[in-house]
């Protein structure tokens, strides 16, 4: 198919073609004003000022931006949308002043997800779960990491890592798998933390490798969660069958998460709340993709990470959406921008390459997704027309996607 985009006010996230980007390069967002994108086979092929426009070919598919704006569709590389009803009653005890780690000492948190998983099918997960993937994709989103983690034992794992292969399987959307059980201890595992550590490793992994049901491996880094040497040893199990490693770390306290991501080389360590100046150290010397959060930090009124210390120092940095049930419950990832200018003190082309570019990175897919760079997968929204760029974080409760194009094709939903 051939897909000729025409009369785009500002065509903007093109060009890139790094693996990341990094410190200043986070500010270079490139963009063409009164432009064209042409796309064939889902790529993009080329794009111009309009002026340039070659003559169209009789079986191309015109589309007129009607003076909008193009760019790359947001990648969310850190989600966990497979899940089971809403926690609103954990959001009301948010108000009476309750915190995150006192409602997961009651039983509620992620344990009281994990309940609720328990009860369902797979086709009724499936279902509950597509609505947010269209949900999302309706805001901008192109690629995005599914989480499991609300399983906690080995039969509801593998049936949150079916289902996730199953979205894979029957949506446009580019999605990633990532083996979270080290979430919390299941309940079955109460007051056995290191025997459940040893069921993960010795049950979980193989039968999800079995299956070949996971992208990654993720476990939470955290007081009261999962312990440094506990993390270090199921990544470094997870890499055994061929998982590579992300980490929740630094979200409730100084953890020693950014220290064994670093140690073993993980993809990204996501949360960051709680970072000190030796984590940024850290993430200096290496591959680890350092990924904020800002709408957890919005939802439960908590720090958020140091997303301009982070970029003054020279490091890339991706911005996600966290959506789950308790502690950020949406996915629109515009707002995620508009949180990482307002909160974080990025520059606008800074939060959009952090929600775009990196992130793909922060997914390991930024070869095919991130940005409109020829070559790359022909993910891509329109916009009503804006007078610049900067209007998109600055207008951050303003609707403004009017159509979305997933692989070269538009996406009317169901």
């Amino acid at each position: 198919m051939k897909l000729l985009i025409t009369n785009i006010g500002i065509l903007a996230g093109i060009g890139h073609d790094k693996r990341c980007l990094r410190g200043a390069e986070m500010s270079q967002l490139y963009t063409l004003e009164n432009a064209y994108l042409y796309v064939e086979n889902g790529r993009v092929a080329a794009y111009g000022r309009s002026e340039a426009l070659p003559k169209v070919e009789e079986d191309v598919l015109v589309v007129d931006a009607q003076g909008g704006a193009v760019l790359p569709s947001f990648c969310d590389s850190h989600t966990h949308i497979v899940y089971a009803g809403s926690r609103e009653g954990e959001f009301v005890d948010k108000i009476r002043g309750l915190s995150y780690a006192e409602i997961a000492k009651r039983g509620g948190g992620i344990l009281n997800s994990a309940d609720r998983l328990h009860e369902l099918s797979e086709d009724e997960l499936y279902a509950q779960a597509m609505k947010r993937v269209d949900e999302v994709i309706r805001k901008g989103t192109g690629a995005i990491e599914i989480k499991s983690g609300y399983g906690l034992n080995l039969e509801d794992e593998l049936k949150m890592l079916r289902v996730i292969r199953r979205i894979k399987e029957t949506t446009p959307l580019k999605v990633v798998s990532n083996f979270l059980g080290a979430h919390a201890v299941g309940r079955a595992y109460a007051g056995r933390q290191s025997e459940y550590v040893d069921h993960i490793i010795n049950d979980m992994l193989p039968a999800i490798a079995k299956e070949n049901l996971a992208d990654f491996i993720d476990v939470f880094c955290d007081e009261g969660f999962f312990t440094a040497d506990e993390t270090r040893r199921l990544l470094q199990a997870g890499a055994k069958y061929g998982l590579r490693g992300k980490i929740h770390g630094e979200e409730l306290a100084v953890s020693g998460g950014v220290e064994v991501a670093v140690e073993c080389n993980a993809l990204s360590v996501d949360h960051l709340e709680a970072m000190d100046d030796h984590d940024i150290d850290l993430l200096k010397h290496s591959d680890t993709m350092p990924t904020a959060l800002p709408g957890t930090s919005f939802f439960l009124n908590m720090p958020f990470a140091p997303g301009r210390k982070m970029i003054d120092a020279g490091l890339a940095m991706a911005i996600a959406s966290d959506y789950n049930p308790g502690s950020t419950p949406s996915g629109d990832m515009k707002f995620a921008v508009s949180l990482a200018c307002i909160k974080m003190r990025l520059m606008p082309a800074e939060a959009i390459n952090a929600a775009t570019i990196n992130s793909a990175c922060a997914m390991g897919l930024s070869e095919d997704y991130g940005s409109l760079a020829v070559g790359k997968v022909a993910n891509f929204y329109i916009t009503d027309p804006i007078p610049s760029i900067d209007f998109i974080p600055y207008a951050y409760t303003t609707p403004i996607i009017r159509r979305v194009f997933l692989r070269g094709e538009e996406y009317v939903g169901e």
